[in-house]
């Protein structure tokens, strides 16, 4: 039978209640102490103006107050919506206006955004209040869990809400296969407004493991966090393995605790995978995908124990692998018909229900009799997830080769920017591309390209791929960074990377 989040954390607690369950700042829980303080909390909300919340938001830093929160919601069978203290106020607004708040739990230490459209709640870490716990609620596993917001292509936030079933299912899925228990130590290397924020929390939680909370400045070290806190699994965006790399901390063997190191969220490089492998050789190495709109993640490649036997990609990335058992997938080219190399369309228990504004499912569902699909109809079950990512089949594995929208055209060509970061990427010294297709001083698009590494020259890495690429796709210029910005996620800030190379 399906159960809830909060029915997965409530089941370990009654068997694992005196293990810990929360390392962060210093302050350590157990599963019994974290499962009272969420039940304060949830007695606080339950007291809110209006009542029980049916949806609530959660303004918190990564403390104990954010996961107790997080499960107080849970606990009154409430959808989560987290907002993120370190964006900018504005941001905040918006989701919690689209989201239809009724109550926002936030961090007393905080200041939360002038003019919430919800009542503010505000709590120390504590639980301080009148008391009392809320019992909880008996929760329906095709209820929504949460609701993420992600960037939208109109400039306004999408709503994604995602069910408890879907998350279920993800969970039944991943706990065994990367053996989740007591005894594991599991990074939380996500903010909560990041869907992979949910398999580090309830991926352990749901199992007995212990979350271990990054300081401020871990995530900057990560060699140095995961042999301090002795961890057993992690889980991040391959950015982090850059960072590392430039830092020059992915020696040897230097993270023998490690047994399973998971990345998601944007390509890895099969550079990247060697690095980290080099300095976890005993740790199990898998590259994930998956939408926020298909419950986390949603398709696996596990790489081999030998280099020798890893696959060679023609962009240089690590195969995405295959679906998630009970994720249909189907691949279809530009006219809607199957193919090797297209677009990939994704259903099943773990796909969303739809967009919170219904506006913005236009032209992201299908539906596909076998032959050839077709836009523009009602969103039912069957209907297929438009992801707008490419991949092609190679070998029996799904490789990711880009998305649609990065598509451009370069004097009438069809240029893919991630095959011209792979021919960067491939040049010695290189650790990180980014390519981008800018307005020049006529209007007329332009590529432009930034890289990070050492001892770079950009005339020099420009001239060099023009043994690889056709003159349309070499950039115009390439300009050497530090490093790359980050969005709050931990991806490349794709916006950000232009800004600078405007201003070089």
């Amino acid at each position: 039978m399906a159960r809830t989040l909060h029915q997965w954390f409530a089941d370990s607690a009654a068997r694992y209640g005196d293990r810990i369950a929360l390392e962060t700042g210093g302050d350590r829980l157990t599963y019994a102490e974290l499962d009272a303080l969420s039940a304060r909390l949830a007695a606080e909300l339950a007291r809110a103006p209006g009542g029980p919340p049916a949806r609530a938001g959660l303004y918190a830093a990564r403390g104990p107050l954010a996961f107790a929160g997080y499960l107080a919601i849970q606990r009154l069978g409430a959808t989560a919506v987290p907002l993120n203290p370190a964006v900018p106020d504005a941001r905040n607004l918006a989701v919690a206006t689209a989201a239809g708040l009724d109550v926002v739990l936030a961090d007393a230490s905080l200041r939360p955004p002038p003019g919430l459209p919800a009542p503010v709640l505000a709590m120390d870490a504590d639980g301080s209040g009148p008391g009392g716990s809320a019992p909880p609620a008996e929760g329906d596993p095709d209820d929504l869990a949460y609701v993420l917001f992600t960037s939208g292509s109109t400039g306004v936030p999408k709503g994604v809400p995602v069910r408890h079933r879907g998350v279920d299912a993800y969970l039944r899925h991943v706990i065994p296969r990367y053996g989740l228990g007591p005894g594991c130590r599991v990074s939380q290397t996500f903010d909560l407004t990041f869907d992979l924020s949910v398999f580090d929390m309830f991926a352990t939680w749901g199992s007995g493991a212990t979350l271990v909370v990054p300081g401020r400045y871990d995530l900057l070290k990560p060699v140095a966090f995961v042999n301090r806190e002795r961890l057993t699994h992690w889980f991040s965006v391959p950015s982090v393995v850059s960072l590392a790399m430039r830092l020059r901390r992915l020696t040897p063997d230097a993270m023998p605790s490690l047994r399973w190191s998971l990345f998601c969220g944007e390509p890895l490089s099969l550079r990247q995978a060697a690095a980290w492998q080099t300095a976890a050789p005993g740790s199990v190495l898998e590259n994930l995908y998956g939408p926020t709109e298909v419950t986390i993640s949603c398709t696996q490649y596990r790489l081999p124990a030998d280099p020798a036997d890893w696959p060679r990609t023609a962009n240089g990335t690590v195969p995405i692998g295959l679906p998630y058992p009970g994720v249909e997938h189907v691949v279809l080219d530009g006219e809607g018909r199957p193919s090797d190399e297209g677009e990939l369309c994704l259903r099943g228990v773990q796909r969303f229900p739809g967009y919170a504004d219904p506006a913005d499912d236009a032209g992201r569902f299908t539906s596909f009799d076998g032959v050839r699909a077709r836009d523009g109809e009602p969103v039912t079950g069957q209907s297929w997830y438009r992801t707008g990512d490419r991949v092609a089949w190679r070998d029996g594995l799904l490789v990711h080769l880009g998305r649609l929208d990065q598509q451009v055209k370069i004097s009438g060509h069809r240029v893919e920017l991630g095959e011209i970061e792979a021919a960067l990427r491939a040049r010695p010294g290189v650790h990180e591309a980014v390519v981008l297709a800018l307005p020049g001083p006529d209007g007329e698009l332009a590529l432009e390209a930034a890289c990070t590494g050492h001892g770079l020259d950009g005339v020099a890495l420009a001239r060099a791929v023009t043994g690889v690429l056709p003159g349309y796709m070499v950039p115009r210029s390439v300009t050497v960074l530090e490093e790359l910005p980050l969005n709050p996620n931990g991806k490349v800030d794709r916006r950000a990377v232009a800004g600078t190379l405007r201003d070089a």
